[in-house]
């Protein structure tokens, strides 16, 4: 019975964390395409295939400056591995720069939302967020295949 009762043990305790994992994985999938959500209808309006729209933009400012600080939570130690990560081994290295990235993400969209009153104004501010996002990626994503 004893030997029975360790191996429930082991067992709950290894789904406990495959659990957390794949939550911690999924979440922040989960966010990372509401951020680029964001950041495609926007960026149709920068590249002039959609037209500018300001509440649009500032929807999609707000989705940038409150998601940000919450994307750094979402890649814990027991995150690195699983799932359909693109998450690079670096990101847990370089956790002080990767979430710096975050927080100026978030100052830049909270700056944004202050600026950006038309189309001008908006193409000023929006290569820098753009920047933000392709500047992560290019450090701490698996590129596609």
């Amino acid at each position: 019975m004893l030997r029975f009762a360790a191996v429930v043990t082991a067992f709950a305790v290894g789904a406990t964390a495959v659990y957390a994992q794949s939550t911690a994985i999924d979440q922040r999938q989960k966010l990372m395409k509401s951020i680029g959500g964001a950041m495609k209808e926007t960026g149709g309006m920068m590249k002039g295939a959609i037209p500018f729209d300001l509440p649009k933009v500032q929807a999609a400012l707000k989705v940038l400056a409150e998601s940000a600080p919450k994307a750094k939570d979402l890649f814990p130690d027991d995150s690195k591995e699983g799932g359909d990560t693109k998450a690079l081994p670096i990101i847990w290295e370089q956790k002080v720069d990767f979430n710096g990235r975050f927080d100026k993400l978030a100052a830049d969209a909270t700056a944004a939302m202050g600026s950006v009153t038309d189309e001008a104004s908006f193409k000023i501010a929006w290569p820098k967020i753009g920047g933000n996002c392709g500047g992560c990626h290019k450090v701490y994503q698996k590129p596609d295949k």
